[in-house]
């Protein structure tokens, strides 16, 4: 090839590559993107198990780390708050401005919510059965509320570990019992409006001496939280297939 085609070759490369898109030029895929909204109480909002007034990682941080591990830009805001009980959530969903902005813009939510519900009252059978149905009531209001505002936003509701272990061996099986119809409750509400639910307490009672380190104290350790966001992560993996 001779120096006038030479040059012709180089010159028509260089305005092939000019004219390309930036995009077209740019080293890997473009990451996919999702906008991740996290509602509920303290375990939401990451509480210690040692140092409850310090805000740590919850499980939402933890799953928003394994988005980002699988290539994806995440827009995320965690809206959990301590002692949040589902009547509270269910009136910031209603009425708080910001609340109201992230749900309609959320790609994912997850929430968990409940067990404020329940604590209180759990000695108390009577007000436990009264807490129950109230708590129905107002998950339903909550998701549906949801489902108006965002009906394409994937929406992941936790279920709840034992939170006492420690309690005395006499004591669990009125616990465990507990337990069960508050998860059965959220299972139900949740899958009736076409969400998915995360069970955690098998999960979580595969290692009390780690997840829930302080016998005195009702919160998940880092390890916990990641064990939660775990299982948050094989079902929206799965749902991604």
């Amino acid at each position: 090839m001779n120096m006038g085609k030479k040059l012709t070759m180089l010159l028509f490369v260089f305005v092939l590559l000019t004219s390309l898109p930036m995009t077209t030029l740019a080293k890997g895929p473009e990451k996919k993107a999702i906008h991740y909204v996290a509602l509920g109480d303290s375990l939401a909002w990451g509480m210690s198990p040692f140092q409850p007034s310090i805000k740590g990682l919850g499980y939402p941080e933890y799953l928003k780390s394994r988005f980002e591990q699988s290539q994806y830009k995440v827009k995320f805001l965690n809206l959990g708050y301590p002692g949040l009980t589902s009547q509270l959530l269910q009136r910031g969903i209603d009425i708080d401005p910001l609340v109201v902005s992230e749900i309609q813009k959320a790609d994912l939510i997850t929430i968990s919510i409940g067990a404020n519900d329940i604590l209180p009252v759990r000695t108390a059978p009577e007000e436990v059965y009264i807490a129950l149905n109230n708590l129905e009531t107002n998950l339903q209001s909550i998701l549906s509320t949801i489902k108006t505002r965002n009906p394409n936003a994937n929406v992941y509701v936790m279920g709840y570990y034992n939170p006492f272990p420690y309690a005395p061996q006499d004591h669990q099986p009125a616990l465990l019992q507990l337990l069960a119809s508050l998860n059965q409750k959220i299972e139900a509400v949740t899958t009736a409006n076409d969400y998915t639910y995360i069970p955690t307490d098998k999960v979580i009672s595969k290692n009390y001496e780690t997840y829930l380190p302080n016998p005195e104290n009702i919160h998940l350790s880092e390890e916990g939280y990641q064990a939660v966001a775990k299982e948050f992560w094989k079902k929206i993996d799965k749902s991604k297939n």
